[in-house]
């Protein structure tokens, strides 16, 4: 079993935005009040990152429940939201493929795992993948897409028109809380852009106890069951754009390793994005350095478009990931 997990830097070849970026679009969104944005930038110049900023307001507000922090959270959050309306428009023009040979199409080597895992909020995928490309995939291994669990919010003829359907408004379902034979299921580990509850709040799950958010959430648990279960049962876990903070995930694939779990990654740094110790003016092995560097069998510092562009020298590497 070939599973995909991908972070910010993946959704990043198309141009959303990284942490970094998405610190500088929230102190001009309008959302933020000179207030919010003094205390953005106080974290930031500690060394801190806007997660950080969000789960202090959250601590807070559920230890005291002020009023007045509850209006940051959500000020917040909704500046947050925005941000992911504003990439999504722009993905809605950008150009998925790099070129037209079928061989070399970033969605035939999506179809080829046999679950996609993202920490990401945005729609890149649902826009561009989440449609006619898994069941025409070359080597027919779906009848088509899933995302478990859920269901259209409040649908309108709209969500019968197939774009319209993936970009909807969704909400859980219990009774859906499965994964169907025959298609290609795709799981949100820490909400979407447009998960909503009934009747109300959005799912999704940013700053810095996300662990904490998933279990207040039954989907979202159910979600992170259904990763820990599918890595103790796979031969090979890729991982793209994701820089290895979260701990949650980490555990779960530090885990996986240990029971013979393969990894590879792709992300700018190469292996080097596990070493978290490497700016230290003394160095001390960092706990993934141990425990899952002995476990990635190859790496790539090249982007999405760039290996999928023409660089088969590259894209050789990832297919022999995958077939090996």
């Amino acid at each position: 079993m070939n599973l995909l997990l991908t972070g910010a830097g993946f959704s990043r070849n198309w141009g959303g935005w990284l942490a970094s970026e998405a610190f500088e679009y929230l102190l001009g969104a309008p959302e933020v009040n000179d207030e919010l944005r003094r205390i953005l930038l106080a974290d930031k110049f500690k060394g801190r990152g806007f997660e950080d900023s969000l789960a202090d307001l959250q601590s807070e507000y559920k230890n005291f429940q002020n009023p007045k922090v509850g209006d940051q959270v959500e000020a917040l959050t909704s500046a947050l939201v925005g941000m992911f309306r504003v990439m999504d428009k722009a993905f809605a023009s950008v150009r998925f493929e790099p070129q037209n040979d079928r061989a070399f199409l970033i969605s035939e080597f999506l179809a080829r795992f046999d679950a996609l895992f993202t920490l990401n909020q945005d729609l890149l995928l649902e826009r561009h993948y989440l449609n006619g490309n898994v069941q025409l995939s070359a080597n027919r291994k779906w009848n088509g897409w899933q995302r478990p669990g859920l269901r259209p919010l409040h649908p309108t003829y709209q969500v019968f028109e197939p774009q319209a359907a993936v970009m909807a408004m969704q909400t859980p379902d219990d009774s859906k809380f499965i994964v169907e034979g025959g298609l290609q299921p795709y799981f949100k580990l820490h909400g979407s852009s447009n998960f909503l509850r009934e009747p109300g709040g959005r799912i999704i799950v940013m700053g810095g106890n996300k662990a904490a958010g998933i279990n207040d959430e039954p989907i979202l648990r159910w979600y992170h069951q259904q990763f820990e279960d599918y890595l103790s049962r796979a031969r090979k876990l890729m991982v793209i754009g994701y820089s290895f903070t979260d701990a949650h995930i980490n555990k779960a694939i530090q885990a996986a390793a240990a029971l013979g779990l393969r990894i590879f990654i792709v992300d700018p740094e190469g292996i080097d994005v596990l070493d978290k110790n490497k700016h230290m003016p003394v160095k001390v092995p960092h706990e993934l350095v141990e425990h899952v560097a002995p476990y990635v069998i190859g790496a790539s510092r090249r982007s999405m478009t760039s290996t999928f562009g023409g660089d088969h020298v590259e894209f050789e590497k990832l297919n022999r990931f995958l077939e090996s």
